[in-house]
């Protein structure tokens, strides 16, 4: 008799076991796709409306007109986050790390549509922008309001789960880079750790983002690198004093960054916005000046591409890399709605450009991906990320070696600091202590 009785208890076990796998199931596969889908959808809307609608207008003007023209779109900008958004804040990036850490948080539809048009406004103008900041924070939202509305399959869920893949979609889809995506939104919340329990939901999401943008754009990496490169004993010394020296420009850009949102954070954006617009103009013609070309403005895909370029004095790419820090942090003062990531690679290329014309000028390009992956890492504390970035995004899965020592090696001059003030240190660390640190940065 005593196997008999034990049947039905082991049969109910099994029918729960069951049923909890039907609801994982559905919160993953179906819904996570789904907000992935809906995802890359947005993202490719606008990456059309910025590239191939606003940018290419603004890159036809005369210098004069182009070199004006983010001050008018930090103006509009500023105009669409009052009126149609009600007055929200610029961040982008920041408002998921926000809504991460914090339930009570909202991720709106309302303040999306109004971000997305002020980061047309601010990017497709030519400010030295990227278009992953919006596109992450689309996706968030886009994960918050799928499963608000199904909320009845997400009984006892955590409120992240879609939220978690729905970022991980737009940074998948923007750079099409599908494991970057996965990564990031998992590696960006926490400065030393992981978010748990998250893996499966991100990485859903990030392949449906990722297939439904390469299906409008294509599989083409974002950085193809037409030249092979190899690897030397000499070039792993070079990547980490590639690191070394990435860590310590990233420190220094951080702080530009903070102290430029804590401008826009001010009672007078209005004027934020129009002296941060004539400052970047200021840098638009310092820049031609020393280089006779216009690398301060856009989001910085041509520099990158100037930059693997041999030949340059040394003293050009750090007097752009310094112009575009500062032009950057200027458009993040005069509130410009658009990510930093990008800005982040860019200032890591042209460290990379600069060391490899130090220790072997024959092998360049490797110094600027690698220089990519250690600024990137250090500035938004995603060595892991930055490492998978440079793999995806260039092609080159051989040099993850070179790219993790500098990343690394940068991570560890980084020491506490970063881009954002919404990180916390680790998965059970104290909130508001966390909080109170990144801000006294």
């Amino acid at each position: 008799m005593e196997p008999s009785a034990r049947r039905p208890v082991v049969s109910d076990h099994r029918r729960a076991e069951i049923r909890a796998l039907a609801m994982r199931s559905n919160q993953v596969v179906l819904f996570a796709a789904l907000t992935g889908a809906l995802t890359g959808l947005i993202v490719s809307a606008f990456e059309f409306a910025v590239v191939d609608v606003a940018l290419d207008r603004a890159s036809a003007q005369a210098l004069p007109v182009m070199a004006v023209l983010p001050l008018v779109g930090l103006v509009v900008s500023w105009s669409l986050r009052r009126t149609v958004g009600g007055g929200i804040g610029p961040g982008t990036a920041d408002e998921y790390l926000k809504g991460f850490h914090a339930a009570e948080t909202r991720l709106g539809p309302r303040a999306m549509v109004a971000r997305l048009a002020a980061a047309v406004a601010t990017v497709g103008s030519g400010a030295p922008m990227g278009l992953e900041g919006p596109s992450i924070y689309a996706g968030a939202t886009t994960g918050v309001e799928v499963q608000r509305r199904a909320k009845r399959w997400f009984r006892g869920a955590d409120h992240r789960t879609l939220m978690v893949a729905g970022a991980a979609a737009g940074v998948a889809a923007i750079f099409k880079a599908p494991a970057t995506g996965a990564v990031f939104a998992l590696e960006v919340p926490y400065q030393d750790d992981l978010a748990r329990r998250m893996l499966l939901p991100s990485l859903v999401g990030a392949v449906s983002g990722y297939l439904v943008f390469a299906s409008f754009f294509g599989t083409t990496p974002l950085f193809p690198l037409v030249e092979s490169a190899g690897f030397e004993i000499r070039d792993l010394a070079g990547a980490a004093g590639v690191g070394l020296v990435a860590g310590i420009a990233a420190r220094a850009f951080a702080l530009l960054l903070r102290r430029a949102k804590r401008i826009a954070a001010g009672p007078r954006p209005l004027v934020a916005a129009l002296g941060a617009g004539g400052v970047i103009v200021g840098l638009v013609a310092l820049g031609r000046a020393v280089t006779d070309e216009v690398l301060v403005l856009g989001s910085g895909h041509h520099v990158i591409e100037w930059a693997t370029t041999p030949g340059h004095a040394i003293g050009a790419l750090v007097a752009v890399l310094v112009l575009r820090s500062l032009a950057t942090s200027a458009a993040v003062a005069g509130g410009g709605v658009g990510g930093i990531f990008i800005p982040l690679v860019v200032s890591g290329a042209l460290t990379g450009a600069v060391i490899g014309q130090l220790v072997d000028d024959d092998n360049l390009t490797l110094f600027v991906v690698v220089g990519m992956a250690a600024f990137l890492g250090a500035g938004y504390r995603v060595p892991l990320a930055a490492v998978m970035f440079v793999a995806e995004t260039t092609g080159r899965p051989s040099f993850v070696v070179p790219g993790v020592i500098a990343a690394v090696v940068a991570e560890l001059v980084m020491g506490g600091s970063s881009v954002t003030a919404y990180q916390h240190r680790t998965w059970s660390a104290p909130h508001s202590a966390d909080r109170q640190r990144s801000d006294a940065r």
